[in-house]
């Protein structure tokens, strides 16, 4: 059920989607006026500018070190080595798909926790996501790995992964929920109390929705951040990407070829998953004008 449908006039009004856009737009930062679009198209280029020289300089020391050799490079075209580095890529994917799967619902929960109205659910839900947030996740990992154990209780090298990715995820992804919730526009909860919607029920038929709408590049953003903190599985010795292509280092002893690959593999992913946050959002905005 939409807001959008309420009968009543100033209800309706309120629920126009270029209202809630603007206001939601606004939540994290102001948009920029002539001066300050000019002063970042500057500083864009000349960050552009920067980069292309690193990148130039970097190109012409591994060409006077021999890094550039063809030799050195196609031993990665090789079908062992292939599936060797596939091996760990789908070891990463498994890793991150299922710490979103489960830290997402996680973060929406300790979100409307830290929104409830009852004190003591609210403050426990706080102590939590400020714990997590500010504790490194590599610190968590080592929990599992080290402290636990001592204590008799083990888990299976997977879960040592991906319980520290969920619960730091959890956490962070719940302060971007509560943002979104906060950020959709009052009118809307007016227009759901004028059409007889309770708290709860607003909450999950009319808040919610557009909340993760608003949300939803964050979203994806912490699900690029998931797959990066993948890469801690070489403390467990989880078979991820990282892990195989340090492993890789070892039998081929080409270091920086293997890490170029690697790093490769990772850009594309975040390419993609990129490219996936826009569709998604264009499609849904899509939705939002037309209803």
């Amino acid at each position: 059920m939409s807001a959008s449908t309420a009968p009543a006039a100033p209800a309706s009004r309120a629920t126009r989607p270029r209202r809630t856009s603007s206001t939601a737009t606004q939540v994290l930062f102001d948009a920029p006026g002539p001066k300050g679009r000019a002063r970042i198209a500057l500083l864009s280029i000349l960050s552009s500018v920067a980069i292309l020289a690193v990148i130039g300089l970097g190109l012409w020391q591994f060409q006077k070190n021999g890094q550039l050799d063809p030799n050195k490079w196609v031993v990665y075209l090789r079908a062992d080595y292939l599936a060797f580095l596939g091996r760990g890529l789908l070891g990463t994917l498994k890793v991150t798909a299922v710490a979103a799967v489960v830290a997402f619902p996680f973060g929406l929960l300790l979100a409307l926790a830290r929104l409830s109205r009852f004190g003591a659910l609210s403050r426990a839900a706080t102590v939590w996501i400020e714990f997590f947030r500010g504790i490194p996740m590599l610190l968590v990992v080592y929990a599992f790995l080290l402290a636990l154990p001592a204590y008799g209780v083990t888990v299976p090298r997977f879960w040592m992964l991906v319980i520290p990715m969920i619960l730091v995820s959890a956490a962070t992804t719940a302060e971007v929920f509560r943002a979104g919730i906060k950020a959709v526009d009052v009118g809307q909860h007016e227009a759901a109390a004028a059409i007889g919607l309770g708290r709860r029920d607003a909450l999950l038929s009319v808040i919610l929705p557009q909340a993760v709408r608003l949300v939803l590049p964050s979203l994806i953003l912490a699900l690029v951040t998931l797959l990066k903190d993948s890469t801690l599985g070489y403390v467990v010795s989880y078979n991820e990407l990282q892990f195989q292509g340090k492993t890789m280092v070892s039998i081929t002893r080409y270091l920086v070829q293997t890490y170029v690959v690697v790093s490769i593999i990772y850009i594309a992913l975040n390419f993609l998953l990129t490219r996936i946050a826009l569709a998604l959002d264009a499609r849904m905005k899509a939705r939002a004008s037309a209803s």
